[in-house]
């Protein structure tokens, strides 16, 4: 594949989003701490389709977009609280990227699996933990005065130091797992490995950023083959493996959620909003809808705005 370009030539969101490094996500251990926090851009270097071994509490300070989790396409807002667990694929992606950097957009906490089991050997008192590490394999979603407090805690856990950063942490925790069933929604379907090939993260990535350029236009797999340089056959069964979804799966999920994003928070009409999210036909884009939420557009969206979802 040919990745020449001519001198003066205007650089695509794609083909900067290539230039990222691609790999399995590395947690960096600061070793005056247990767990890692920190805040992050959009986009950056760990904005971008990942999986590794620590459990992740994912909140999102700001704006709106589109977040993967294992199988399972969704639309978020600011204050989206959100547990993965180990080795589940995620990604958020932001609405209307800016030519800059969002500074802080996400704020992360990350721990390894045998630093949280031996702090519940140690510490009988946060057995209660065990079902919610276990449930984290689905990631959930947290809700209500549940997500409200963690994120609340997720902000005392970066600013302490010492025991007040452990307390913090170990608070946070505490509240997620006692979340009433109202706060909690699990997102994904149980989720098997995806290939370790650290080359997998790469060809993900530049799919996606494909898609979300081209998102109200055509989306062609025969493009995207091109793009990373396969067969249209052998790509299609390395994005299958890679990812955990087909394709064209992927490209259906994440219309659909554009277009449930604009129906929650625009009055465009649903015409509009199909042809905005690259359905040239509406009764397709209506069935297509309705086959993935259960609702019709206009349903979706009365719905939504009667507070009864």
């Amino acid at each position: 594949m040919d990745n020449s370009q001519a001198p003066g030539a205007r650089t695509t969101p794609a083909e900067k989003f290539i230039s990222l490094p691609a790999a399995r996500e590395v947690i960096p251990q600061d070793p005056r701490y247990s767990t890692r926090w920190h805040h992050h851009d959009d986009p950056g270097p760990f904005a971008r389709w990942n999986f590794h071994p620590e459990y992740e509490i994912h909140l999102v300070n700001q704006g709106t977009g589109r977040f993967i989790v294992g199988d399972q396409v969704g639309s978020f807002d600011e204050g989206n609280l959100v547990l993965v667990g180990p080795e589940l694929p995620h990604h958020w992606i932001v609405d209307q990227r800016s030519d800059g950097e969002i500074p802080g957009h996400y704020t992360v906490l990350q721990f390894h699996d045998r630093w949280i089991r031996s702090c519940i050997a140690l510490m009988p008192e946060l057995i209660e933990l065990r079902p919610m590490l276990a449930q984290s394999t689905r990631g959930i979603e947290f809700l209500g005065e549940t997500a409200a407090r963690g994120a609340a805690l997720l902000t005392e856990v970066g600013a302490g130091t010492g025991t007040d950063r452990l307390v913090s942490t170990l608070a946070l925790l505490g509240t997620l797992a006692t979340a009433p069933d109202e706060d909690r929604r699990y997102i994904a379907n149980e989720w098997i490995p995806a290939d370790a090939d650290p080359a997998s993260a790469d060809v993900v990535n530049r799919t996606l950023e494909y898609i979300f350029t081209n998102i109200s236009d055509d989306v062609r797999l025969s493009t995207a083959a091109r793009m990373i340089g396969m067969s249209e056959s052998a790509f299609s069964r390395y994005f299958k493996r890679a990812s955990g979804h087909t394709f064209t799966d992927i490209v259906r999920r994440l219309r659909i959620a554009h277009a449930c994003k604009l129906l929650d928070s625009t009055t465009t009409a649903v015409a509009t909003i199909a042809q905005a999210v690259g359905y040239r036909n509406l009764s397709n884009f209506n069935r297509q809808f309705a086959a993935d939420t259960g609702f019709t557009p206009t349903g979706y969206r009365t719905r939504e705005n009667d507070g009864t979802a």
